[in-house]
C-alpha cells in the first residue's frame, strides 16, 4: 500500500505513511494509512486548512480519516479538527477538559499570530475536543497490520503532549511523531503552558518509544534522527536548569497537568 505523496505535496514518510508541511509556522500534519483504517496526527491552524488536509488525504487514499489524535492543545495543531466528521479523536488526558473551556483562548492566539480574525473565529467556534483521553498508551488498529501506539508522554512543550509511534516494517525504520516536544526549525518554543522542568524527561521518553534507529519527526521543522532529539534534550536541560540523571527520568507515560493549567499562554510556534 504506497500512495503518491509528493503529488499532494506531502513527504513520505514510509509504507503508508506520510506528513505535510503546513504554510505559516511549518507545523506538522500525519497521515498513517491501514486497509481498514486512517490516521491524521494533528489537523492544522484553521479549519480552512482542516478542510484541505481531509480533501488531500481522501485523494491519496481514497476513503475519510477515521482517526484522529492531537498532540497538543495549541491553536496551530487542533483548529481544523471539525473538518472531520466522524473522526474519532484522541488526546492526552486532561485535554478535553481544557479545550471545552479554551475556545475563546484558542481564538485569541491564532489572531495574535496572524490568523485573521474571522478565520480564528469561525474556527475556534467549531472546535471539536477529544472523544478519547490517552492517559498511558493506547493502541489504534487501522487494519491490514498496522498499528499506531498513543503515548503519553509528556508534560513538556505543554501539559498534555501525546506522541505517536508507528512501528518498523521490514525495511522501514520506526516512525515517532513527537509534536512540539521536538522542534528542528528553530529553538522549542516555551509558553506559559510548558512544563519545562520535565520537558527533558519527555523527550527520553520519546527516545525509549523509538529507539535508536527510528526517524522522529518534530512539530515544526524536518525529520530528525535519535542523536537530534538527545542533543535537544541536553540543550532543553541547559536552558532551564534541569538535572540530568537517572533519578530524573522515568519512562512511565501518563503524567499530565490539571485542567486548570493555563490553555495556550504565551504560545510561540516554531
Amino acid at each position: 500500500m504506497d500512495v503518491a505523496w509528493e503529488d499532494f505535496g506531502w513527504e513520505r514518510l514510509g509504507n503508508g505513511i506520510g506528513r505535510r508541511r503546513l504554510p505559516g509556522w511549518d507545523a506538522t500534519a500525519a497521515l498513517v494509512a491501514g486497509e481498514d483504517g486512517a490516521l491524521l496526527y494533528d489537523t492544522g491552524a484553521t479549519l480552512r486548512e482542516g478542510v484541505e488536509l481531509r480533501r488531500q488525504a481522501e485523494a491519496l487514499l481514497g476513503r475519510r480519516v477515521t482517526h484522529i489524535a492531537l498532540s497538543h492543545p495549541h491553536f496551530d495543531h487542533v483548529l481544523g479538527t471539525a473538518a472531520f466528521a466522524g473522526a474519532q479523536v484522541y488526546g492526552a488526558v486532561g485535554v478535553a477538559a481544557l479545550l471545552r473551556g479554551g475556545a475563546e483562548s484558542l481564538c485569541a492566539s491564532a489572531v495574535r499570530h496572524g490568523v485573521p480574525e474571522e478565520e480564528a473565529a469561525r474556527s475556534a467556534d467549531t472546535l471539536v475536543v477529544p472523544h478519547h483521553e490517552v492517559c498511558g498508551d493506547w493502541t489504534l488498529d487501522l487494519g491490514g497490520g498496522r498499528q499506531v501506539l498513543l503515548a503519553n508522554v509528556g508534560p513538556g512543550h505543554s501539559g498534555h503532549d501525546l506522541a505517536a509511534l508507528v512501528p518498523g516494517t521490514a525495511g522501514e525504520p520506526p516512525v515517532v511523531f513527537c509534536g512540539d516536544l521536538v522542534e528542528e526549525s528553530g529553538e522549542p518554543q516555551a509558553g506559559r503552558d510548558a512544563i519545562t522542568s520535565r520537558w527533558p524527561a519527555a523527550l527520553e521518553r520519546l527516545l525509549a518509544l523509538g529507539g535508536e534507529g527510528a526517524r522522529y519527526v518534530p512539530g515544526h521543522g524536518a525529520v530528525v534522527d535519535a542523536a537530534f532529539v538527545r542533543a535537544q534534550r541536553a540543550s532543553l536541560a541547559e536552558r532551564f536548569d534541569v538535572r540530568l540523571d537517572a533519578g530524573d527520568v522515568r519512562l512511565d507515560v501518563g503524567a499530565g497537568v490539571g485542567a486548570d493549567a493555563d490553555l495556550n499562554a504565551g504560545l510561540d510556534v516554531g
